[in-house]
């Protein structure tokens, strides 16, 4: 009995640790209960953040619990060994949960940056390019925080290297300065916003005109609408003049038509009818500059020419409007008894000399 009750002292240490990963297990399973109860209560509001906060945690706080049980169980183990790599338990489980810090926060600001420009509940519609801008930077500074918290848990000192990274940092100035030169032109872009994802845009500079589809901390991709995609450097948008079709008000619908000479007399109802058409149709917007005029003595024609704005933008529906209006103004023209012009040229030919005739007649 003694003997028994002495290897029962000795090997103690297992059913502690057999207790500890058990205790775990259920710690675990009350957490995912416990997490299920708070998404039902959650499912009833229309707050962001709250769904956040747990989308981002739930995944991180199961592996928290299973690192601290079994680093509990791992000291204890230690505690009978003396194996130097359970002195650094301690240490692995600091770096452990600082990983698991950084983890929630960047799913954490994953999940609002995807969800925010949505609109959710009462939170407003954000732009997407701002909402992808201050989404790389966070997750940037969470994860430099992690590195250096994860060097100090090892021992080593932050000052020691924020000053290495200083000095550093000036010869890697140097040696990557088209680099630098394309993270400050991002961060231009970010910040004055020419243009954002999703726009279409084109610059008279260079042969650039496309969607915009992503905004890189070095590269914008654009894809051309032959579909091919085009990479430039951020640092080129510091230099060039950039068009933002996207961003129009309205779109113009300027043409000049001619009638035949012969048409003059109804010239001015055929004017006065096209003006009366535009500012009746439902798609042009009368709150802008809308002429219809006659212009000029054409070579072979009357020239009037016409002048107006879409409401909409979009430019297959611009082009479907314009159609319509084109057609329109051609039965007008119709209806007044006119017709369109076209080149023309007409030959007059000069009276033939009596002299001439007379001697053709007396030959």
């Amino acid at each position: 009995m003694k003997e028994f009750v002495a290897y029962i002292q000795a090997h103690l240490w297992i059913l502690e640790v057999f207790l500890i990963v058990l205790a775990t297990g259920f710690v675990h399973l009350f957490v995912k209960l416990i997490l299920k109860r708070i998404d039902r209560r959650l499912d009833k509001t229309h707050n962001l953040y709250d769904d956040a906060l747990l989308e981002a945690g739930r995944k991180p706080l199961s592996w928290a619990v299973w690192i601290i049980g079994v680093s509990m169980a791992a000291e204890i183990v230690g505690g009978t060994g003396a194996a130097e790599i359970f002195q650094q338990v301690a240490t692995f489980r600091d770096v452990a949960v600082i990983g698991l810090l950084v983890w929630f926060a960047i799913r954490f600001i994953r999940y609002v940056e995807e969800h925010i420009v949505l609109g959710n509940g009462e939170q407003p519609k954000i732009d997407l390019t701002t909402a992808r801008a201050v989404g790389k930077l966070l997750r940037a500074s969470v994860m430099i925080t992690g590195v250096l918290l994860v060097l100090q848990a090892f021992g080593f000192s932050i000052s020691g290297v924020l000053a290495f990274g200083g000095i550093g940092g000036i010869a890697i100035g140097f040696a990557a300065r088209d680099l630098l030169a394309n993270f400050f032109g991002a961060i231009m872009v970010f910040l004055d916003r020419p243009f954002s994802v999703g726009d279409w845009v084109r610059s008279p500079d260079r042969e650039i005109e496309g969607t915009v589809e992503e905004i890189g901390w070095r590269l914008t991709l654009i894809r051309t609408f032959d579909k091919r995609p085009l990479y430039i450097p951020n640092s080129i948008f510091t230099s060039i003049v950039v068009e933002n079709p996207s961003r129009m008000l309205n779109r113009r619908i300027y043409e000049t038509i001619g009638i035949r000479y012969d048409d003059v007399d109804v010239m001015r109802p055929i004017v006065d009818d096209v003006k009366a058409m535009l500012k009746s149709h439902e798609a042009i917007d009368t709150k802008v500059t809308l002429m219809v005029n006659f212009v000029q003595f054409g070579p072979s024609s009357l020239d009037f020419f016409v002048y107006c704005f879409t409401k909409t933008t979009v430019w297959t529906e611009f082009h479907e409007i314009k159609q319509d209006v084109l057609l329109k103004i051609a039965e007008i023209i119709d209806n007044h008894g006119a017709e369109i012009a076209f080149p023309t040229q007409t030959l007059h030919l000069a009276a033939e000399p009596e002299a001439l005739k007379i001697d053709t007649a007396t030959d």
